[in-house]
């Protein structure tokens, strides 16, 4: 059976200046990790690096991305505005949208990058240079700023269940961003459809010490950027301890579960693609078991 899902380390880790376009880039590495070798087929999954004074050139993608700062500090320009991004601000580059990095300071920029559809190396991946943007002044990601609306921030603490009153309550870009408790897991979205993605989610997943998920699958691709903690993970199987800085990718079909094995929280990046269905985006193994073992005591009820 081909396998259906990957896991990078840490450790593998391979930043490596880019080819084609990005060629115009300076100061950039790329940390491929999910594409068109990794047997995905809508995902395009990395962590980018520009060093100090390093800039991307404007450019264009016929693919959506989004971004989740890692470290460090950068403007992103567009052609709506420029925003000073930093550790934890997230943000949307829809289809088509005019857009380009620099770094800001005397440290370097990470950021993970989701893009979907996957992008084509026969086709420069899908993404084209264009004309050099018109200058604004970098505004900092304020959600409550309409000139920001494809732009968030998370951080661990808006992943705190007790911190969710009103007085408390992290505003957010997103009316989905409440967030979802349960089996001790918290979930908190970022990129999805309210922020203006069409073809791809990301969010936020963490686990108490008690937290784990039973074996399910997905209509969809998924990939996990590990931040802190450790996650028992099995992915048809064959199970992985992942910690922070590791990769995993489970592709459509690829039964997987998570168990927390650590001493305190794990907590992890999350991307989906394409975007969940309205119905039936989880098919839990233990539903279909509990029917085939109604269905076996029915049989077996008729014939006695």
């Amino acid at each position: 059976m081909t396998e259906r899902h990957l896991v990078r380390r840490a450790a593998q880790a391979s930043f490596t200046s880019q080819p084609g376009w990005a060629a115009a880039a300076t100061g950039y590495r790329r940390w491929t990790v999910v594409g068109e070798d990794a047997g995905a087929v809508h995902t395009g999954f990395g962590i980018c690096e520009l060093e100090p004074g390093g800039a991307l050139p404007a450019h264009v993608h016929s693919f959506e991305e989004s971004f989740h700062v890692l470290d460090g500090a950068a403007v992103v320009d567009t052609s709506e505005g420029a925003y000073r991004v930093g550790a934890g601000d997230y943000g949307l580059i829809p289809i088509g949208v005019p857009h380009a990095w620099r770094t800001e300071g005397d440290a370097p920029v990470r950021w993970a990058e989701m893009q979907g559809p996957q992008p084509r190396a026969r086709l420069d991946d899908d993404t084209f240079l264009v004309p050099p943007l018109p200058e604004h002044d970098p505004i900092p990601v304020d959600v409550r700023d309409p000139r920001v609306r494809s732009l968030g921030n998370i951080t661990p603490a808006h992943m705190d269940p007790t911190r969710q009153s009103q007085s408390m309550l992290a505003v957010s870009a997103s009316m989905r961003t409440a967030l979802l408790v349960y089996s001790g897991i918290t979930v908190k979205m970022m990129v999805d459809s309210d922020l203006g993605a069409q073809l791809t989610s990301m969010f936020m997943v963490q686990y108490e010490p008690d937290g784990l998920a039973g074996a399910h699958d997905h209509p969809f691709e998924e990939t996990y950027l590990i931040l802190e903690g450790t996650v028992e993970a099995s992915f048809d199987g064959e199970r992985h301890v992942l910690q922070a800085g590791d990769v995993a990718w489970a592709g459509v079909g690829c039964v997987h579960s998570f168990t927390n094995v650590g001493d305190g929280r794990v907590r992890w990046l999350e991307t989906q693609a394409p975007q969940p269905p309205a119905r039936y985006s989880y098919r839990f193994a233990r539903d279909w078991d509990y029917l085939r073992e109604r269905l076996a005591e029915t049989a077996e009820g008729k014939a006695t």
